[in-house]
């Protein structure tokens, strides 16, 4: 019984470690197992870092340009009117009135001055005088570069529409087209001009 307690013992964590420190050979190879340890983590640190294209935010990748914007526009709607009955081959021209606003967050400070003149016991002129103080929220990117906090953006509005097709001299294809795109954009038909290609 006391032999099985003392071979529990010996067996135990401690006792395990206690004897790998007290042999010169065992402390070596636990030395190197560390020191390769190490290494291994500094050389798949090195190999496993990202490119700094990979890393920019999310937000600033879904950012469209105007341009963009109107050629997304344009092939959306060229999509949308091909599927109409008799229209034909189709190019669509969009023209915007300005490109895409962002609105920026901001912050106001406000300060009210009040100022008394007095030029005898009965003669007080009081003048107050509100100052207000606006200036954009900063923000820190990931890179360290600063810039305004965007809070949302304004898509363009769209000032007018050319759609040449073949069937555009067709008045029951013009209707169609011009409804289809009013609903789409949201705009009166009176920007909507639709005409017969060559």
């Amino acid at each position: 019984m006391a032999n099985q307690d003392k071979e529990k013992n010996n067996a135990s964590p401690k006792n395990l470690f206690r004897r790998l420190a007290e042999n010169e050979k065992s402390r070596k190879i636990l030395l190197l197992v560390g020191i390769g340890a190490i290494v291994l983590i500094f050389v798949s640190g090195y190999f496993s870092k990202e490119k700094p294209e990979e890393t920019q935010p999310v937000a600033a990748q879904n950012v469209l340009t105007t341009e963009e914007y109107t050629k997304q526009l344009e092939a959306n709607l060229t999509s949308l009117i091909s599927g109409i009955e008799g229209v034909g081959e189709v190019d669509v021209m969009v023209t915007l009135e300005k490109g895409v606003e962002h609105v920026y967050a901001t912050e106001e400070k406000k300060s009210k001055q009040t100022t008394e003149d007095k030029a005898s016991d009965q003669d007080r002129k009081s003048q107050e005088h509100d100052n207000v103080e606006t200036s954009y929220i900063i923000v820190k990117d990931a890179d360290g570069s600063q810039k305004a906090l965007a809070v949302t953006e304004v898509q363009p509005v769209v000032k007018g529409v050319v759609v040449v097709c073949g069937g555009g001299d067709n008045p029951t294809v013009q209707q169609n087209v011009t409804g289809a795109v009013t609903t789409a954009l949201n705009i009166s038909s009176a920007r909507v001009c639709v005409v017969k290609s060559k």
